[in-house]
This record gives C-alpha cells, structure tokens and sequence, in this order.
C-alpha cells in the first residue's frame, strides 16, 4: 500500500462488509461478492487522491468488477440478467447504496443469518460471519478461536464453498429464533475484537459499534428474547467505560480507572435492557455475563465492587456454559475476593489456555500480588509473546520492568 493506508484500512473495516452485504444480496452470490470487494480494495491501493465519498467509489468498482465477471461467464447469463438494473447506472455517478426493505431490513444483519445457515457446522458459521461481516481478519479471528491461522483460513474456505454448492439463498429464516445463538455468539466475538483489538493501538470502537448496532437490530426482531437484550447490556456497559480505558495510549485497568468519565447514559440504557432481560425469567449465560458486568458499571469505587457475589456468578456460568476463559474469569473473580493465593488455586486447574495471553497475564498477576516475583516475571513474558495489541504491549513492559526493579 502507498499513502493512503490508513484510509483503505478504515474503508475496510467500516464499509467493506456493508458493500459485501449488498452485492451478496443483489447478485445472490455471497463468493463473488466478496472476490470483488476484494479486489476493489486491492485497486484503492493505487488511488492518486483520496475519493470524495470513498463508500461510494468501494461499491461501484465491486460491482462493476462483479458485472464484468458475470459478462465474462456465459454459464451465469441468467444472474447477469437478474442484476441488470444495476449497469444503468452511469460510472460516475456516486450510488446511494439504499438499504432495501425486507422482513429483516438490515443488510448486514440479513448477511449474518445467511452466514449462521444451519447446513454449516458451528465454528464454519461464526468464522465466516466475523470474516464477510465483521471485517475482521484471519488472523484476528483465528485469535478468537485460540487455533492456528491457516486451520481458520480453510474454515472459512470450505463454508464458502459449501454456500455455493449448495445454493444456499440470502433469505431470512421462518423462525429466527432457530439461529440466534449462533448469532448471539458472532455479535459477542466482534465486540470483544472491538472491545481489545489484536491489530490496533487499544480498542476499535467500530467493531464495538457495529456489534451494538446489529445487536440492536437483532432485538429490534426479537424482542422478546433475553439473551439479544442480555448481550446488548453487555456491550453497552463496556462501551460506558471506552474513554476511562486508554490513558496516553497506556491501558488503564478496571479498578485504577477514573469512573467519573464512564458513560452514564450507556450505563443506563444497560440497565434497562437487562432488568428486561431478567424480567423474562429465562436464566442464560448472556445474562449472567451481563449481570456481572453490571455489577461493574455501577459500582461508584472500584472498592464497591461486590467480588464474592461476581465470583459466585462466575461459579453459576462455569455449570451453565462451562469454557476455560470462564475458568479463568472465575479464578480472578475469586482472588479479588479471597486473595491472590485463592485465585491461584484454581488457576492451576484450568487447561487449554497455554496460546491465551490473558491467562498469561492473570497468572503473572496473580504470583505478583501473592509476592512469587520470580515466577511472575516469566509469565508476563510469556503474555507478552502471546500479545500484537500495543497497548497491552506496553502494559506488560511495564510489570515485567517494576518486578525486575522492585526491592
């Protein structure tokens, strides 16, 4: 890429998968769409000037690249036709890009539901949304996975491929209740992506953003369901504390954050969603995740925070949806309750972490406040290795730099 990096990077992330979303909708071909807006990035590596409306110019060369390969396939001449309209659109001409009314009217969202089609397995359903929809990358996603990036990679490949082969329509479900777990899950995984990036500085509060939009619009059909509110809770109280986060470009941690810039409106607007969700009396793990980052949000000192009832919350969703990660989550819940040691205990207990940087980090952490100096060090190390996100970076560098320096 040239001078223009940043911008096309940007273009990427924020508008890439709303141009995918239309051209999949339009064309009916979820591959080619992609491929094309692919390619159209590609191109806007040798722009001479930035466009005046760069959305704009991303979609009309994507589809412009898609019409030229259906013209070029004799065998596609029926989708050409069907997709014809389009061409009556001068070149230079800048398309409004309207979202097209439908039962669920948001074309991203139609393009998660396509993505979580039953016919794919689990892993192929949330790996493909996060990548078409979420514009996250390879190995951004592969992260969120803890698994190799080429295994992610042919993941994504062969949900692709089955999608086309088996003509799988860009249609919305009779029940989309049949689907919105793995929904749930998709939207939960491009938050946390947002919410601590591996690629940037510090957060990406678009992904952040994007997350509670779909999520929104998710509720918006299912309004009746308390794991949709529960998670849009959720993603709202982290986005209540986004400018308590980042200090300087330095990561701030929860309890030496300065909670009078917390967002008290998004903190609100989570409250409500939850006690709606709690209201259905239907238990889930979103709303025990969210009723935990909730007792968070309204803590007014970080000495408010109730830690045995978190912890005991944490034991709730260890048995509802048991992970490593909840492990983990439990095991530091109960060290800030019942001392490092506590937490250490069961940290010793969780497996399957070993490539995960928080356990790392939780770990050195943990042998830190409980005066094992010697063995803190290397396992912040070992976070640090673990870690590209530079703020993290630097939070580590400074840990390892005060044991090294500490009486």
């Amino acid at each position: 890429m040239g001078a223009f990096d940043a911008e096309i990077t940007r273009l990427a992330r924020e508008e890439g998968g709303h141009v995918l979303a239309l051209l999949a909708h339009r064309f009916g071909d979820l591959d080619l769409a992609d491929e094309c807006v692919q390619d159209a990035l590609l191109a806007a590596t040798s722009w001479e000037s930035v466009p005046a409306n760069p959305a704009a110019w991303l979609f009309t060369v994507a589809r412009n690249r898609a019409v030229d390969r259906l013209r070029r396939a004799a065998a596609e001449r029926r989708r050409l036709s069907a997709a014809s309209y389009l061409m009556t659109l001068p070149e230079t001409e800048e398309p409004d890009m309207v979202v097209e009314h439908s039962d669920v009217g948001d074309e991203r969202l139609r393009l998660v539901l396509l993505c979580c089609h039953p016919a794919l397995d689990r892993d192929a359903q949330v790996a493909l949304t996060l990548r078409l929809v979420g514009g996250l990358t390879t190995p951004e996603i592969a992260s969120a996975f803890l698994v190799p990036e080429a295994t992610l990679a042919q993941r994504i490949v062969r949900a692709k491929r089955k999608i086309r082969d088996a003509g799988i329509p860009l249609s919305i479900p009779a029940s989309l209740d049949e689907r919105v777990e793995t929904v749930l899950t998709v939207l939960y995984l491009v938050y946390n992506e947002g919410y601590l990036s591996r690629s940037a500085e510090g957060a990406r509060l678009d992904l952040v953003d994007e997350a509670i939009r779909l999520t929104t619009a998710l509720a918006s059909q299912l309004p009746d369901n308390p794991e949709v509110l529960a998670l849009l809770a959720l993603e709202l109280y982290g986005k209540s504390r986004s400018k308590a986060r980042f200090a300087g470009g330095e990561l701030v941690l929860l309890e030496d954050q300065d909670r009078t810039t917390w967002d008290a409106q998004l903190i609100g607007h989570g409250n409500r969603a939850l006690a709606a969700a709690l209201a259905r009396d239907i238990p889930g793990p979103f709303q025990l995740q969210a009723w935990i980052a909730s007792q968070h949000a309204n803590a007014r000192t970080a000495a408010d925070t109730d830690w045995t009832a978190i912890a005991s919350a944490y034991a709730q969703l260890l048995e509802l949806a048991p992970s490593p990660v909840v492990a983990l989550n439990r095991a530091v819940a109960v060290a800030m309750a019942d001392g490092a040691p506590a937490g250490l205990a069961l940290l010793d207990d969780v497996h399957g972490l070993d490539e995960y940087h928080l356990y790392w980090a939780a770990r050195g952490e943990l042998l830190a406040r409980s005066g094992d100096e010697d063995a803190a060090a290397p396992a912040f190390r070992r976070a640090r290795a673990l870690t590209t996100n530079a703020a993290e970076l630097r939070h580590l560098d400074r840990r390892i730099a005060a044991l090294l320096h500490s009486p």
